[in-house]
């Protein structure tokens, strides 16, 4: 499984609960679109996620800027991934920066609201904030391949990954695939 979180606005810690903190230790690896704000939440994160793909946002400090980058392209389980805070860019900007890393996924964050669109055959995923939501919804978001934990494993798809918005209680909010 792999988790997605963004805008963890903490200073003190990685600030998870619920459904966000299991499914992070579950994972096989964490995605993370920025704004830990400071180090001691970023080493939080690093040390509940051995695997963790991260990014800077528009509020990290000096030393988060030093340790990560403010984009990065990567590929888990076959599928490709762009990763941006996305504060200076709108959907089209989102959209072709996919097109031009050939990604099949865009992961951004910055609004603090949770959003899963197909984009010129890019999925453009925002987790939204499990500790800072805008709307009073904590939100991340867990892929995982069809036929694990037997997720719609009887339906018939052609996804590769297939995700699901989650609230901190666990209900899903939104679904999606990754085709």
């Amino acid at each position: 499984m792999i988790t997605v979180l963004s805008d963890t606005h903490s200073r003190s810690g990685h600030e998870l609960s619920g459904r966000a903190r299991e499914a992070v230790e579950r994972s096989d690896a964490v995605v993370h679109a920025g704004d830990f704000l400071n180090a001691t939440a970023l080493d939080a994160f690093e040390s509940v996620s051995p695997r963790l793909y991260g990014v800077y946002g528009n509020n990290a400090t000096p030393e988060v800027r030093e340790r990560l980058p403010p984009e990065r392209t990567f590929e888990i389980e076959g599928v490709r991934f762009v990763l941006t805070h996305g504060d200076d860019r709108g959907a089209t900007g989102l959209s072709l920066l996919g097109r031009q890393q050939a990604a099949d996924v865009v992961v951004f964050g910055h609004s603090h609201r949770h959003a899963a669109t197909d984009a010129d055959d890019v999925l453009l995923l925002n987790p939204g904030s499990h500790a800072d939501p805008r709307g009073g919804i904590p939100t991340h978001a867990e892929l995982r391949r069809p036929t694990e934990n037997g997720d719609r494993g009887d339906a018939a798809t052609d996804a590769r990954l297939v995700g699901e918005i989650r609230h901190r209680d666990g209900s899903v909010v939104e679904s999606f695939e990754v085709e």
